[in-house]
């Protein structure tokens, strides 16, 4: 089950991509090259100017310093698509190998896997000096930028450049454009219990619920509230509010089972009648909710998909 984001008012329209963007440092446009091209090995556009070419898909290799650890795959194969009806749009990043025409990407990792995937033996690319610490930067702001790291990636990567590279929480917050609060806040994460993290990591939590949790004042108190949060369902603002009756009269407060509502005990029964499996059924004050079907064997999986969809799964 999957907790749920708050159900307080809501909130401002998002500012154009464009907009956000623009906050988030110097951003991937200062590595684009605005002057003429040429081969990567060139000395005519000069020490500083980075170069646009086509390298050898086979001659890439990953970014050491990238903060993404998981990768959609069914995403990479839309892209895949994508990319062989419309070719690569826009370049990757990288810098010279250590050995001969090899490089190592800067920025681009799902653009470069997913050229693989589409059967691409050559990719074009931005070629450029690069020091590790910038690597870390410019792959932080990429996946930044396209909302593409978890926040636990998020505060890993902000807690390398502050250990291996020296940096302090301000300096990390001007690199990466983002406010000193929101690093801060981030990196609290890395200190939450074990259980927090992997729900996180999972999904079954939000970054909202895990700050939440964290104003309890030991790890015990925090994965008890946790266990009532995905028992019950709970969005961000009804996570906080457990958080400060739990500081105000401790955990036995929220020790009550909770009554269920007799329409939704009906619709669970509707449900599971029609599939033949067991299925919960949870609304949130918002008037949405959530719809779980459980199945525990892949023949179960291909019955419930054949009853559903009405066709073979396979």
């Amino acid at each position: 089950m999957t907790a749920k984001p708050s159900d307080g008012p809501a909130a401002a329209q998002p500012r154009p991509a464009s907009s956000r963007r623009g906050g988030l440092g110097r951003g991937l446009g200062a590595l684009i090259p605005t002057g003429p091209t040429g081969d990567p090995g060139s000395e005519s556009a000069g020490p500083s100017l980075p170069s646009l070419t086509s390298v050898p898909i086979d001659a890439i290799r990953p970014n050491p310093y990238q903060p993404r650890t998981r990768m959609n795959e069914r995403q990479l194969l839309e892209l895949a698509q994508s990319i062989r009806e419309h070719g690569v749009v826009q370049p990757l990043i990288v810098t010279r190998g250590q050995q001969p025409e090899t490089y190592t990407l800067i920025a681009g990792e799902r653009r470069w896997r997913a050229s693989q995937r589409a059967g691409l033996e050559s990719v074009p690319v931005v070629v450029k000096d690069a020091a590790p610490q910038e690597m870390l930067e410019l792959a932080l702001v990429e996946n930044l930028v396209r909302a593409d790291l978890s926040p636990l990636e998020e505060a890993l990567a902000y807690r390398q450049l502050i250990d291996e590279f020296g940096l302090t929480q301000a300096t990390v917050a001007e690199r990466v454009g983002r406010s000193r609060v929101t690093v801060t806040n981030t990196l609290r994460l890395l200190g939450a219990p074990e259980q927090i993290q992997e729900a996180l990591g999972e999904g079954t939590i939000t970054e909202g619920h895990a700050r939440a949790l964290l104003g309890l004042v030991n790890a015990l108190d925090q994965v008890a509230a946790l266990g009532i949060v995905i028992d019950r369902d709970m969005t961000v603002r009804q996570t906080e509010a457990l958080v400060r009756r739990w500081l105000a009269e401790g955990p036995q407060v929220e020790s009550a089972p909770v009554e269920r509502d007799h329409d939704e005990i009906r619709v669970e029964d509707r449900f599971r009648g029609a599939l033949g499996a067991r299925v919960t059924f949870r609304r949130t004050a918002r008037g949405g909710g959530a719809l779980t079907i459980h199945y525990s064997s892949s023949e179960e999986l291909d019955s419930l998909y054949d009853r559903i969809v009405g066709e073979d799964v396979w």
